[in-house]
């Protein structure tokens, strides 16, 4: 058994604590990762406050874990001691369902096993990346490329991938009008990928406080949703949509916004069911749809593409006793645009 230092909560209204956890052995096919930098996705806030459901306490959440393999199992080819590596939101799926036989784990028909608050095939809970090490199968690693920094690739494991994985499936590029909803974490990284990607890119944010931001990242255009004139301007203008925010928003709206055909892809996942007009959907033959992360294939075809365009997210790297200010933070908004935790400070 291996001993990991760790923060985890105890409750949805508890906050950080010092923790030990203890990592499994390695089996054949494990990787031992020394993490170095973990980052804090809005899922982990939900997750710690118990809204998405009950959750087995104590828990130590993080699914945007960089680091480097320290040790691995007798029969591991994909990894050697010494390489940089990254886990996002699973570490591990069925691999036998038809989902899983095509690379898209993250829709495994048993269920893939989350990263953290679920339980594995040995039956333990599974922990996540606010800690110092952490165990997992090979085929749930992905290598990150060099010319990434490892604090700035912690955020890809999931903000990145999460934001890749829609774009690519619904075919943005060249032509291609793309909107963002949301300028935060997840909608950074959309407006940089869908940008680098050739499509054309609109920012709908709440304001334009960020607009000086957006543009820099790659947006066209930026837009304040609070002025009704917006939705009257830009009524029938994206191919495709990708909304980012956790929150409750006037769907029926941004519906307005899409061409014929045109698709909203919702990303953000708020803990409260969103209201949908079916009208606003038929008139223009319209399509919502919803979106997880990639599959593992996906994610390293992701890391490279952002390799390759030098694409990386905007962070502000804390330490580990900064956790529950930066949790009340991301739900102010008052992030540009990803917390990472330099897990040498748990």
């Amino acid at each position: 058994m291996i001993t990991a230092k760790a923060r985890a909560v105890d409750g949805p209204d508890t906050p950080f604590r010092e923790a030990e956890i203890n990592r499994r052995d390695l089996d054949t096919h494990d990787v031992l990762i020394e993490i170095k930098f973990a980052g804090i996705c809005h899922s982990d806030i939900h997750t710690a406050h118990g809204e998405w459901g009950e959750v087995n306490y104590p828990l130590v959440p993080g699914h945007e874990i960089a680091g480097f393999v320290t040790e691995v199992g007798a029969e591991v080819t994909k990894y050697k001691v010494g390489d940089r590596v990254g886990v996002g939101c699973m570490v591990d799926s069925c691999g036998e369902c038809v989902n899983c036989q095509k690379g898209e784990e993250q829709y495994c028909l048993k269920g893939n096993v989350p990263t953290y608050a679920g339980v594995d095939k040995y039956g333990e809970p599974t922990q996540g990346g606010y800690s110092t090490h952490i165990v997992v199968t090979e085929d749930f690693v992905v290598r990150i490329p060099d010319n990434i920094e490892l604090d700035a690739a912690a955020p890809l494991l999931c903000a990145g991938i999460t934001t890749y994985s829609p774009l690519q499936h619904w075919g943005a590029g060249p032509g291609k009008k793309v909107a963002v909803v949301g300028m935060g974490g997840l909608g950074h990284m959309a407006v940089k990928i869908a940008h680098a990607m050739g499509a054309e890119v609109t920012v709908l944010s709440q304001s334009l406080n960020k607009k000086e931001d957006g543009l820099e990242f790659g947006a066209k255009d930026y837009y304040a949703t609070k002025d009704p004139e917006t939705f009257e301007k830009l009524a029938g203008t994206f191919d495709l949509i990708i909304n980012t925010v956790s929150a409750k928003i006037n769907m029926d709206a941004y519906f307005s916004l899409l061409t014929l055909d045109g698709t909203l892809v919702n990303v953000g996942a708020p803990a409260e069911p969103l209201e949908v007009n079916v009208f606003s959907l038929i008139g223009h033959r319209r399509s919502f749809a919803g979106s997880m992360i990639g599959g593992i294939r996906q994610t390293q075809e992701m890391l490279d593409f952002c390799a390759e365009h030098n694409i990386a997210p905007k962070i502000e790297v804390i330490s580990a006793d900064q956790i529950d200010e930066a949790y009340k933070r991301v739900l102010a908004s008052d992030v540009k645009y990803r917390f990472v935790i330099d897990t040498s400070t748990i």
